[in-house]
């Protein structure tokens, strides 16, 4: 167990059961054995830390409930919150992902290119490709640092758009969207 947790601190970053595994000399089943049995000490004794399984991967993170402390060190700008430009273009590409800068700015009504670069700085957003379209736009999806930001394992795990609580404009705004874009699509086939 040492080995792992001392493996998930140096990394800083999620590691693959497959890359665990291989460094520990062990099989999956036994890796994942061990991560269990690690979660399960931490979640008891109430650690400061504890073990985030995100997708496939495995990584050392703070609690939640301890965020009110933990954020009292977290002066450096980059490590600061996102600002509700940010984060309503996040939501965006995380429930229409992939998503071009003009899809986003069409959801928004306004130019959203300062935040996807702010969510492109952090990691939270990555581009995936470019439509074969005139122009060519960027296509952005979410990453895994963004599971990570958000404390979900996978993106089935974002919760329904339908039992978020937003306001009505920007639901019927959501919704037109989505039509017109099944309609492009049905149509483009």
């Amino acid at each position: 167990m040492g080995i792992i947790e001392g493996l998930l601190f140096a990394a800083g970053e999620a590691l693959s059961i497959k890359e665990i595994a291989s460094i520990i000399k062990e099989d999956i089943i036994e890796t994942e054995k061990i991560l269990s049995e690690m979660k399960d000490l931490f979640d008891y004794y109430r650690r400061g830390i504890q073990i985030k399984k995100i997708e496939d991967k495995y990584q050392l993170a703070t609690r939640s409930e301890h965020y009110e402390y933990i954020k009292q060190i977290m002066v450096n700008k980059d490590r600061s919150g996102l600002s509700k430009a940010a984060l309503e273009t996040l939501a965006i590409i995380a429930y229409k992902q992939p998503v071009t800068r003009m899809e986003i700015e069409s959801l928004r009504g306004v130019k959203s290119e300062g935040s996807i670069q702010r969510l492109l700085d952090r990691s939270l957003i990555k581009v995936t490709g470019r439509l074969n379209s005139p122009g060519k736009p960027m296509v952005y999806a979410t990453t895994e640092e963004f599971l990570k930001y958000i404390g979900i394992e996978s993106l089935d795990k974002l919760p329904d758009i339908d039992n978020l609580q937003i306001d009505k404009k920007s639901k019927e705004n959501i919704e037109e969207q989505i039509n017109i874009d099944e309609q492009i699509k049905s149509s483009s086939i």
